[in-house]
């Protein structure tokens, strides 16, 4: 642990933490605020940042802390302007009239100069002081900026794991019949076997080919979901292929997951296979989700850290796709990304399966507003889907959240179970925009 700064504050003082990933919990603290801590092992490893403690008693970002005094001193913003091969673990505790903020090891394994830079400044207001930091990491990466957020129909909320070639087909049909402006049909998870099993469809979807077709002619861009970095470990690839694994990586699809060495041969040439014939098809819009797994803690072919490992296995996607490709990153590491992805979730999923009614609640609201700054600077910012099917109870209240929110405009609605409401909300989402 070192000390990098201890700043003087009012009792109205906030902490803006950045999280790891997409899906980790990002917002404004205040003194005496609970701090989001995981309760599983699982929700450590794939909400929060693996290999690295979260702290109990500290407010705690990965690459970012903003710090307002609440007093009308200057705000002061301690970042990581450079977050190619690593990225420093940073913690605010208030501390008589101070917020202390230390630097943590985060040396998860591979590579050297673990704890990275932090680099300080001030600004007027806690919006100037995300705008400036966003504006200048965006430069210092590249950011891939776009004017135009595409218009995107998903299939998840609505058919997940389930989903067939008819359903899209049906969708595709009903999109031109009620004339609703989509720019892009994105296939989701459902149409391939699983994690690690990509060059193997799902025999109950059908043909991807000939879906992938149907979208083009139509004159729409043909969109695929993708989790590139994670496999099953009772998947073909992990059984056959033991070498590539690195380290564990949660649990889903009913089973444990393993993330990929994204600086082995064989895995770099595995993913160039599979996504080249993905291109082939005309595919030219991935969401890549489940994106940190390319960057859990272990061994590795190349000496690199675990950031510069993600970080070439996501210009190798870049590369294979193709620069006129438009990527979409999910789970992701936030930093790491910049440059690399056109799009980046900003929150967790809406719902997951059996909450379809909305008693999960609405989990992505706190962190997609933190994240706002980021649209335009970073990348084009993705809420999440708009879902507006009379069955889903929450759907007046997550409308006002996706209306309001800069990024993508996606919904995820079986076209015909639209009511009149739904309809009109699904319109206003396509053809409003939210700078």
């Amino acid at each position: 642990m070192t000390v990098v700064e201890e700043i003087p504050v009012g009792p109205d003082a906030r902490v803006y933490a950045e999280g790891w990933q997409s899906w980790s919990p990002t917002t404004w603290s205040a003194a005496g605020d609970a701090a989001h801590r995981p309760e599983h092992a699982w929700q450590h490893l794939m909400r929060f940042r693996p290999g690295v403690d979260v702290a109990a008693d500290a407010v705690q970002g990965e690459g970012l802390l903003v710090v307002d005094p609440g007093d009308g001193r200057p705000v002061r913003t301690l970042g990581a302007l450079d977050a190619t091969t690593t990225v420093p673990t940073l913690r605010a505790t208030w501390r008589d009239g101070h917020v202390v903020v230390t630097r943590h090891r985060t040396d998860a394994g591979g590579g050297t100069d673990a704890d990275g830079t932090v680099t300080t400044w001030t600004d007027p207001t806690p919006g100037a002081a995300l705008a400036a930091f966003g504006d200048r990491l965006g430069a210092a990466a590249g950011a891939r900026r776009s004017d135009a957020a595409p218009r995107v129909w998903c299939t998840w909320y609505r058919y997940f794991e389930d989903v067939t070639a008819a359903d899209v087909l049906e969708n595709l049909r009903a999109l031109d019949a009620q004339d609703l402006p989509v720019d892009v049909v994105q296939v989701d998870d459902g149409w391939s076997l699983g994690t690690g099993e990509w060059t193997r469809p799902r025999p109950g979807f059908g043909s991807l080919p000939d879906v992938v077709a149907a979208i083009r002619d139509t004159g729409r861009r043909a969109g695929i979901w993708l989790a590139p970095f994670v496999v099953g470990v009772g998947s073909d690839v992990a059984r056959t292929h033991p070498d590539w694994l690195v380290g564990p990586a949660g649990h889903n699809w009913g089973q444990d997951l393993a993330g990929l060495d994204l600086t082995h041969p064989g895995v770099r040439g595995y993913l160039t296979d599979v996504l080249a014939g993905l291109r082939g098809l005309g595919i030219d819009y991935a969401k890549l989700d489940f994106l940190y797994a390319g960057a859990v803690p272990g061994r590795r072919h190349d000496d690199v850290t675990p950031v510069a490992a993600y970080r070439s296995g996501l210009a190798l996607v870049r590369e294979v796709l193709g620069e006129d490709a438009y990527l979409l990153g999910c789970g992701a590491p936030i930093l790491p990304s910049v440059g690399l992805v056109d799009a980046m979730r900003v929150s967790p999923d809406t719902f997951h399966e059996g909450g379809e009614d909305g008693s999960q609640g609405l989990r992505g609201r706190m962190s997609l507003t933190a994240r706002a700054w980021q649209h335009g600077r970073l990348w084009t910012t993705d809420p999440d889907c708009l879902v507006a099917r009379p069955s889903f109870a929450l759907r007046r209240e997550w409308a006002e959240v996706v209306l309001a929110a800069p990024g993508l405009r996606s919904f995820s609605d079986r076209v015909a179970e639209l009511d009149d409401w739904g309809r009109a909300c699904v319109r206003r989402l396509l053809t409003e925009v939210v700078s």
